[in-house]
């Protein structure tokens, strides 16, 4: 059983909610990424999802893309990603990593060397934007070779028909956006959000995270209710981008928004 699914398989035994904050790793530089990997493991992280920096993040909006910027003028790549995952791995060997990110990168190094090198670095799931599972085989087989979990994306519009083939592909969870638009963009509706969720668990047993619009602790609570994940992002990129002459604010400020939405999750 994959870190992801025994993580899943743990918390719905204790009827919780998975906790998944993204940030972008080397935002605002490469030596901030890790303690705040901890520090957000200790606030009630269940899986990380780990952005990749890259220079055209079309599903993004304007605070992730601001944070790529920032992580790409101090030169980070897909394989300093890796090597922070590494470090991560030496202290903490139960929490799930994700990376999040976009094609280009992995055909630059090469399926097979990406796949080694992310088994390497601890990795359990790679959720690629723009990959679709009609063209996901090549990189899905090297994956589960390897123990490393395809997560694809799910919109408000997708079909039975797609739902079932991204189950059929995918594996670890399925991230639903919420939202028409990219991420950090207008307000979740909830009431839509639970009519999918119905929809997609008819077509596929895997677990559903949900994200894009999840903002604060009343949202999570709310999103937790329907969803097996609650995704988060914006909202702590928003934090680092408020203080980037005080990261030690900034830290303290995403431990409090994540804890805030931990508790508001367990109540």
């Amino acid at each position: 059983m994959s870190r992801l699914a025994a993580k899943f398989a743990q918390l719905a035994q204790a009827k919780r909610k998975a906790l998944i904050p993204f940030v972008t790793v080397g935002d605002p530089h490469p030596e901030f990424t890790l303690p705040l990997l901890h520090a957000m493991v200790e606030a009630g992280a269940d899986i990380l999802e780990l952005g990749v920096p890259f220079s055209d993040p079309m599903a993004d909006g304007p605070v992730i893309q601001r944070a790529s910027e920032r992580a790409l003028a101090h030169k980070m790549s897909l394989r300093k990603v890796l090597a922070i995952a590494s470090e991560f791995r030496k202290t903490d060997t139960q929490t799930p990593l994700v990376l999040m990110g976009y094609l280009n990168p992995i055909e630059m190094m090469g399926y097979e060397t990406f796949a080694n090198a992310a088994q390497q670095a601890g990795i359990d799931g790679v959720l690629t934007v723009d990959l679709p599972p009609e063209e996901a085989e090549n990189c899905v087989v090297l994956l589960k070779e390897r123990g490393i979990d395809q997560i694809f994306l799910l919109a408000p519009n997708s079909s039975d028909e797609r739902i079932q083939k991204m189950g059929r592909v995918g594996s670890g969870y399925l991230y639903y956006v919420s939202l028409k638009g990219v991420t950090g963009a207008g307000h979740l509706n909830t009431d839509d959000v639970a009519t999918k969720l119905a929809q997609i668990r008819n077509n596929t047993s895997l677990p559903v995270g949900v994200g894009f619009g999840v903002k604060d602790a009343q949202t999570a609570k709310t999103v937790s209710q329907i969803a097996d994940g609650v995704v988060v992002g914006s909202a702590l990129i928003a934090q680092i981008e408020d203080n980037l002459h005080d990261l030690a604010t900034a830290k303290l400020k995403i431990v409090e928004l994540l804890s805030s939405m931990r508790h508001a999750m367990d109540s």
